[in-house]
């Protein structure tokens, strides 16, 4: 019903910069708030950064002044500008919609960012 593609990730070295992008398409009821994840081997999958229908902004505090997370409304996409890149960002990074009324979130598949020393 409801498909996110994603785009973006890569390999790169400490210091670098990759974009993410998320295309959300199909029978979307109503968003309430996209965002990012990620998760490292061996660690819980955490929230990297979100924005809400009102255009309010969460970071994870391991990425304040490096990240920064944007949309596009019209076409349902949103986007990670990842600056200042280090090792412990390595990890797989998912799209996340989440819809409102009480219906169930979306994923994508996930995308490798790996950042290299």
């Amino acid at each position: 019903q409801v498909q996110l593609v994603e785009s973006g990730g890569g390999f790169v070295q400490a210091g670098g910069s990759l974009k993410l992008s998320c295309a959300a398409s199909g029978s979307i009821f109503r968003i309430s708030a996209m965002g990012w994840y990620r998760q490292a081997p061996g660690k819980q999958r955490e929230l990297v950064a979100s924005i809400t229908r009102g255009g309010w902004i969460n970071y994870a505090d391991s990425v304040k002044g490096r990240f920064t997370i944007s949309r596009d409304n019209a076409e349902n996409t949103v986007y990670l500008q990842m600056n200042s890149l280090k090792p412990e960002d390595t990890a797989v990074y998912y799209c996340n919609l989440d819809q409102s009324g009480g219906r169930p979130d979306y994923w994508g598949q996930g995308t490798q960012v790996t950042v290299s020393s």
